[in-house]
């Protein structure tokens, strides 16, 4: 995967859920889902480029958390969306799958930096 790659797709990760809010049917639940999914969805790729602009391997960690929370939580929302019958399953997979991808990749990047922050610990504590 090129340095670039991940930053370019937390970024369309955020604009495909844009397209997805976008052509919601308009309605309490939905207006109330939406806006919590957009928020979270462009917060992954926001809170991404912060975490190539980290400062210590401590502040990279830290960072990647925050995004590893939000993927998930949009997971969360879209879930929301295809369990209470807003939206089919068809709809969202592809993009239920590459929200999947980016938190593995987040979290396989977060494991990999606190092992070489302090290797001896997980080594000790393995998970």
């Amino acid at each position: 995967m090129s340095p670039g790659e991940p930053k370019q797709r937390t970024k369309d990760f955020g604009k495909r859920v844009i397209k997805l809010i976008e052509a919601l049917p308009k309605n309490p639940t939905t207006s109330v889902i939406g806006r919590q999914l957009l928020r979270s969805s462009t917060s992954v790729g926001a809170n991404y480029r912060a975490v190539c602009r980290a400062k210590s391997r401590a502040d990279f960690v830290a960072k990647l958390c925050i995004v590893e929370e939000e993927c998930d939580e949009s997971l969360y929302w879209l879930e929301m969306l295809v369990e209470t019958n807003h939206v089919k399953l068809v709809l969202v997979s592809e993009l239920m799958k590459e929200g999947e991808e980016i938190l593995a990749i987040i979290v396989a990047s977060a494991k990999t930096a606190r092992m070489q922050n302090n290797p001896k610990s997980e080594i000790a504590n393995p998970k």
